[in-house]
């Protein structure tokens, strides 16, 4: 005898279901399957957005490794990132037409591959390629793990499932930077790619034994909507390397960012018009019409906007400023992964029991007193300073990230959700580029800024200043020009200063960015998390 699988009917033995059968008209699950083939996709997904930012500390070493300049190294994130925008919204269509554990195995394995021939690679040209079709392949892992925790679980243990979804989202991209720091150090720049071997094999085992959570549906391939794909993709690399690169060209003086903007500005609306009125688009915009999806899509994005850039600033100002090794910045980050790890638990039960709503206004609220702490910033700042803002930011954003999931997915239909699953999780890669690309704007500006600020205010006939030049001149005495390394010294002390002011700013735009944020989650429906009836009957 087989019962239906958690989703879209695939069979599963009866005897090892956990449980004692069907309740209230729910087709028995077997949670061994369900559970492991979970994991096994958890798993996947971590690795997914880790190798977005593993990279991030070790970039010197690999430079050196491979021989590339300043300007190509850069682009061994870069490279990850732009095929990656494309692949997360084509998983929804992908995995309807293959199924969950054919595309999520087809995923890491190429994934896989494409991390032992990055490691491998002596060149920058091949380890720009290579890594991406790392990024193209490897994207299918992220939002494929949400469609399951919110079609194959029952409603009651959802939450549960985004608890779990939260930690990885939230975790991955903190500890990146650290954990790529480390195995630099103790091993080689290699391993930030070799690293991948065993967690991948341990993936294509358990979805390959457990994952069998739907089935696909080949008819899918008749009509495929080419058009719709190239206008998808040129919109979304376009404006992904926009956002990239934007800030280190100066924006529109450079011309080819200037190129692409209008390459963006023009494909993006082209591909709207084809996914409304093509019969098989290949993504489906109707989500937008339900009011939750909607206001939780913009929740997402200014998630990912907090998440990714005070993940951003905070190692950059360390590093930058207080010239800290990527082993005290691993360090001082430790407090945020804790206070995540913390939260999680208390959020899944409070989402069970309060608005959702509620939720991510306080969690919106907290982050955002976090970061406006942090604009207070000074060079003389240690670890409990930084303890506090990373403590609040955390909680946080965790708080905020699991309950626009429940807000954003609870009310959409199931035929829906691969679909959404997939833009949801666009809208956060999206929200951190364009969180990247403000901040980086305004460091660069705000510094120039605070630069003339202060070297406008110094009087050089003022007794101090001239005291202070003069001891500086007497300190640099066995130079060849000891006036001019004294200048050079008191100029090094002016920027700093600046940078450290710059800094603030952009910690307090964070905070106004995630303030502003908590308000508009009052628009959203009330939402509460609880063993009901699934998202079909609701509409």
């Amino acid at each position: 005898m087989t019962t239906a699988s958690p989703a879209d009917g695939a069979s599963v033995p009866s005897s090892a279901s956990g449980g004692g059968g069907p309740v209230a008209g729910r087709p028995e699950i077997n949670w061994t399957m369900l559970l492991l083939g979970f994991a096994g996709m958890v798993v996947g997904q971590f690795m997914a957005i880790l190798d977005i930012q593993i990279v991030a500390a070790s970039l010197p070493q690999i430079q050196a490794g491979v021989g590339a300049s300043a300007d190509e190294i850069s682009w061994i994130q870069t490279a990850y990132l732009i095929p990656e925008v494309v692949m997360i919204p084509l998983s929804g269509f992908l995995s309807r037409l293959w199924g969950t554990q054919r595309l999520f195995m087809v995923s890491c394995a190429g994934f896989v591959l494409m991390s032992v021939a990055t490691g491998l690679s002596n060149s920058i040209e091949a380890m720009i390629l290579f890594r991406a079709i790392q990024g193209f392949v490897g994207g299918a892992m992220i939002p494929t793990v949400f469609a399951v925790a919110f079609t194959a679980f029952p409603p009651d243990k959802r939450v549960t499932a985004s608890v779990v979804m939260g930690l990885i989202v939230t975790l991955a991209p903190t500890v990146g930077p650290t954990l790529g720091g480390h195995l630099t150090e103790w091993l080689s720049w290699r391993w930030l790619f070799f690293i991948n071997v065993g967690p991948g094999l341990l993936v294509l085992f358990l979805v390959g034994r457990y994952g069998a959570f739907d089935k696909g549906d080949p008819t899918l391939a008749k009509g495929f909507d080419w058009w719709g794909l190239g206008m998808m993709a040129t919109f979304l690399m376009s404006m992904q390397f926009v956002l990239e690169e934007g800030a280190k060209n100066d924006w529109f003086q450079d011309t080819h960012i200037l190129l692409l903007t209008v390459v963006a500005a023009v494909a993006g609306p082209m591909f709207i018009w084809r996914s409304l009125t093509y019969h098989q688009p290949i993504v489906e915009l109707r989500a937008f019409g339900n009011r939750n999806f909607l206001v939780g899509f913009i929740m997402t994005f200014i998630v990912g906007f907090a998440l990714f850039g005070g993940t951003f600033l905070l190692p950059l100002f360390l590093g930058r400023v207080l010239a800290y090794s990527s082993s005290e910045v691993g360090t001082t980050m430790v407090v945020s992964g804790l206070a995540m790890f913390a939260t999680a638990p208390f959020a899944g039960r409070l989402v069970r029991k309060l608005d959702a709503r509620i939720l991510m206004f306080g969690g919106f609220m907290m982050c955002a007193y976090g970061m406006w702490e942090a604009r207070l910033v000074t060079e003389n700042w240690g670890f409990w300073e930084f303890a506090s803002v990373q403590a609040f930011r955390g909680i946080g954003v965790m708080l905020a990230m699991i309950a626009s999931q429940q807000v954003t997915m609870a009310t959409l239909p199931p035929h829906m959700v691969k679909n959404a699953s997939g833009l949801v999780n666009l809208a956060r890669n999206v929200g951190g580029a364009f969180g990247l690309a403000i901040l980086n704007t305004s460091l660069t500006t705000n510094t120039a800024l605070h630069m003339v600020e202060l070297t406008s205010a110094i009087n050089q006939g003022d007794q101090a200043v001239r005291g202070l030049i003069a001891g500086m001149a007497q300190r640099f005495g066995d130079t060849i020009d000891p006036a001019a390394s004294a200048m050079k010294a008191v100029y090094g002390i002016l920027m700093k200063q600046a940078t450290t002011m710059a800094f603030g700013d952009a910690f307090a735009l964070l905070g106004v960015m995630c303030a502003g944020a908590a308000f508009v989650t009052l628009l959203a429906q009330p939402v509460k998390a609880q063993a009901g009836a699934p998202p079909s009957d609701v509409h």
